[in-house]
């Protein structure tokens, strides 16, 4: 596994580069759920806060990319 992301924008387009790893059919909805997120917390100011956020939203979609490659090879 590689190394979270250091910076909010190195997260953005990591998750956006890892999209096409999903199924087609929900691409769509992943695509707007992280631009939507990263909107949300745009004004965040505290790099603690920033910090947790991005660890936390890593996590997730990790744990999303694992969900449908498991779907995949049943």
């Amino acid at each position: 596994m590689k190394a979270i992301p250091d910076t909010p924008i190195q997260l953005y387009k990591y998750l956006l580069r890892q999209i096409p790893r999903l199924p087609i059919e929900s691409q769509p909805y992943y695509r707007n759920y992280v631009k939507g997120n990263f909107r949300a917390h745009a004004d965040e100011t505290d790099p603690q806060r920033v910090n947790e956020i991005v660890k936390k939203f890593y996590d997730d979609f990790q744990w999303i990319l694992k969900k449908y490659e498991n779907r995949r090879a049943k």
